[in-house]
């Protein structure tokens, strides 16, 4: 019996096996028993029988891609009324192909298309009837902001091009559509500014996605990873972003920007390691303020990836760094605790992304209660139950926050990982262990390129003028210059921001 099903099912699927070229049939049953197998009868298959010029005619769509109000609106009330003419002169919608090729009907229908077929007619006439279902702008989850624009890409790709167009009213933005994933069919769209991105960038970009070859491509993190010059790096090569402030702004300074239709976020590519300790608040405040919040949040970095492997250099190693009456402090605390500082460190950290998954996994009003009260319970209880000493809670509480401050979550992630090899390497070797760590971090940065571009740009390759928005943000009218790590066409902008100042009085 299970040989004979087999059978049944190879032989159906021979059948249904798509012919190259293949032409309409003259019978209007063939052509729809043929629509029918390659979409395997599916459930939300519809169709409905017509009459125009005396001869009989099926409208196909599927109702699950179809807005049917268009379907009635825009082609059966016309052709109902009229009854003979030209087909193409009475529907009103503004998308109306005709195709030869049978095979091109089902790809049509699943792009939410509807399809009118005639009795002895050979073309198909593809009417643009998709549905749109979207939500309202709003503003970004995951990248608050205190000044600016408080509008964020959602899941439509027209809706995001609008955000971006109606900030750059310039003809010279181009955008070009792909379609990745063999199956899926993900709609990309590529931003770039003519007469700014370096046309060897866009032709990369441009070469890679034209390469994808996989079945699914449905998010930016799937484009990420398989455009990304160094997939088996700790450290994130393309900017993940929901804000379109920050985009445009990414594309004035000759870089090039992907949307995906489907997913909120957009793709900045090239990008520096800088990149990711920036935000739009630098620029919304005083140019000291926002210079300020970029050196705490680039200190951060340090501090999370940094101090849980020094303090256990330090106590296991090197205590004699530390002032002596703290060290009588500190030693009465480790003293109490059966395990080696190395373990204490692993066993909250540990924790501690335990507590954070947690949180970020239940629901908003659960989780940030469990995440805070489960952080407090358990420090106090390992502390209490001579598990782990204090000043190992507030290093583990101090690399948390820390870790936090990064405006990106990629970077905040790979922070954290970065940490607990350092921890082993202070373990085994105390500060020699963590400068060789500190060293092949540094050595592997400055060796990552993204997209031709530097990615430790531009420290390494040091370019002085780069400077100026990097670690700290000279004021506005002073970065009269782009960014050369994108090599845009042109470098400069006005001579003169402040152009007033120059102006001839008389």
């Amino acid at each position: 019996m299970r040989n004979l099903l087999r059978k049944l099912l190879s032989n159906s699927r021979e059948k249904q096996k798509p012919v190259m070229g293949m032409k309409l049939y003259p019978s209007l049953q063939k052509n729809m028993e043929y629509i029918q197998n390659q979409l395997f009868h599916s459930g939300d298959l519809k169709w409905r029988s017509i009459r125009f010029n005396q001869s009989e005619g099926l409208i196909v769509f599927l109702e699950s891609l179809s807005d049917q109000q268009r379907i009635q609106k825009e082609i059966i009330k016309p052709i109902e009324e009229k009854k003979e003419g030209t087909v193409d002169e009475l529907i009103t919608s503004l998308e109306i192909t005709k195709k030869s090729n049978l095979n091109e009907v089902p790809h049509a229908l699943v792009q939410g298309n509807c399809v009118l077929l005639f009795e002895g007619t050979a073309e198909a006439i593809i009417v643009d009837v998709t549905a749109a279902y979207k939500r309202s702008i709003s503003e970004p989850v995951n990248e608050g902001v205190v000044r600016g624009a408080h509008d964020g890409f959602i899941e439509n790709l027209i809706t995001n091009l609008y955000l971006v167009r109606k900030r750059v009213e310039n003809p010279n933005l181009v955008v070009r559509y792909y379609k990745v994933g063999k199956a899926t069919k993900t709609k990309l769209a590529l931003l770039y500014m003519q007469d700014l991105a370096n046309p060897d960038l866009v032709q990369e970009v441009d070469h890679r996605l034209g390469s994808i070859a996989m079945d699914t491509a449905i998010s930016p993190g799937f484009i990420a990873e398989l455009i990304e010059d160094n997939p088996f790096s700790l450290f994130q090569q393309i900017l993940f972003t929901e804000r379109p402030d920050r985009a445009v702004a990414n594309l004035m300074e000759g870089r090039v920007v992907i949307l995906s239709d489907g997913d909120p976020s957009a793709l900045i590519l090239p990008v520096t390691f800088f990149a990711f300790y920036q935000s739009p608040d630098d620029y919304h405040s005083r140019w000291i303020v926002g210079s300020f919040i970029r050196l705490i949040r680039l200190v951060s970095f340090i501090i999370a990836s940094l101090v849980p492997a020094l303090y256990i250099a330090i106590i296991g190693f090197h205590p004699e760094i530390l002032p002596a009456n703290l060290i009588y402090t500190v030693k009465s605390s480790i003293d109490r605790v059966p395990f080696p500082p190395i373990v204490e460190a692993l066993l909250m950290q540990i924790t501690l992304e335990v507590l954070r998954e947690a949180g970020v996994r239940l629901p908003s009003r659960v989780g940030q209660t469990v995440s805070i009260v489960g952080g407090l319970v358990i420090g106090e209880s390992v502390v209490r139950a001579g598990l782990v000493s204090y000043p190992m809670v507030i290093v583990v509480a101090l690399t948390a926050i820390s870790s936090f401050v990064a405006p990106s979550n990629e970077i905040s992630t790979a922070t954290r990982i970065l940490g607990f090899p350092l921890m082993i390497l202070a373990a085994m070797f105390g500060l020699i262990g963590i400068t060789f760590g500190l060293l092949f971090i540094l050595i592997h940065l400055c060796k990552l390129e993204c997209f031709g571009t530097a990615y430790f740009a531009p420290v390494m390759p040091l370019r002085i003028k780069d400077l100026k928005d990097t670690f700290t943000r000279f004021p506005i009218w002073s970065l009269n210059q782009r960014p050369h790590d994108p090599h845009p066409k042109r470098l400069n902008q006005e001579k003169y921001s402040r152009g007033w100042e120059h102006d001839d009085p008389g």
